[in-house]
């Protein structure tokens, strides 16, 4: 699938950060785009709903110089290739990038579903091809941050496929950091709870907005730190539930799967 940037006018390369953010044209994507806006960034927004993208980008920036929007597939190789060119083109260089998209099975169990491994190909072949693509710049600039949207399934298994995938970011983004000290390129995981967005629409579950994740994004930005849980109260959780592994299986049988009407059933 090839990506179509809007039509603004070519900009010089500015002083600003550049971030290119996936994912943003709704829930945690469409609040980071909205907070980092009003942090100064310059903003390469993608995501595959291009009418959603483009609007969001105008609101931001009526003016198409420090804001644009380009419709991209992050699952293929052409539409990553081309929206980091788009986003070249445009501001010269990028400074950050924001994997944010992702997508879990929302309906039933992974195993009945047609394409689970489209979950693996979003939240983790995608992030990994995406760093792939703007590192050799960002080492040979001795400067740069990639940031890995992950979840709290990534430390607390609730969800086969999903689970799989935020299990992996994590230690893909973990590993990386390491693999890059020294180097001057900083790596971030912001792992979100569960948050109100499309992806979490039929949790019947206390939840914040996704404003809180776009501010812990913005926090590692200005204050780098390898990894942060959001919201706090997820971290002792986390860590209860690796303690105690029973009391994790109560939580996701009694808290999660019957209010997200994913109750188990038997064999048929």
């Amino acid at each position: 699938m090839e990506a179509h940037h809007t039509e603004a006018p070519a900009a010089a390369p500015t002083a600003r950060p550049v971030v290119l953010l996936t994912g943003a044209s709704s829930g945690i994507g469409r609040a980071t785009a909205e907070e980092l806006a009003d942090l100064g960034y310059a903003l390469v927004l993608a995501a595959r709903r291009a009418d959603d993208l483009r609007a969001l980008a105008l609101r931001l920036d009526a003016s198409g110089g420090r804001v644009i929007a380009v419709p991209a597939d992050v699952t293929d190789n052409a539409s990553r290739r081309a929206l980091v060119a788009a986003a070249l083109a445009h501001f010269g260089r990028i400074d950050v990038l924001v994997n944010n998209a992702g997508v879990t099975v929302e309906r039933g169990w992974w195993w009945d579903d047609p394409d689970p491994l489209r979950v693996l190909r979003v939240n983790l072949e995608a992030p990994i091809e995406l760093t792939r693509l703007v590192l050799p710049a960002m080492r040979a600039r001795g400067s740069g941050h990639i940031v890995n949207i992950g979840s709290v399934a990534g430390r607390a298994a609730t969800n086969g496929l999903y689970s799989a995938s935020k299990f992996g970011l994590r230690g893909f983004s973990l590993a990386l950091r390491r693999e890059l000290l020294g180097s001057g390129v900083t790596v971030s995981l912001v792992a979100p709870g569960f948050v109100r967005s499309e992806m979490t629409a039929r949790a019947r579950l206390p939840m914040p907005g996704p404003g809180v994740v776009a501010r812990a994004v913005a926090a590692v930005l200005l204050r780098p730190r390898p990894e942060t849980t959001v919201p706090g109260f997820y971290r002792p959780l986390v860590w209860l539930e690796q303690l105690f592994p029973a009391l994790g299986d109560w939580m996701v049988q009694r808290l999660i799967w019957r209010r997200y009407d994913h109750v188990p059933r038997g064999p048929a």
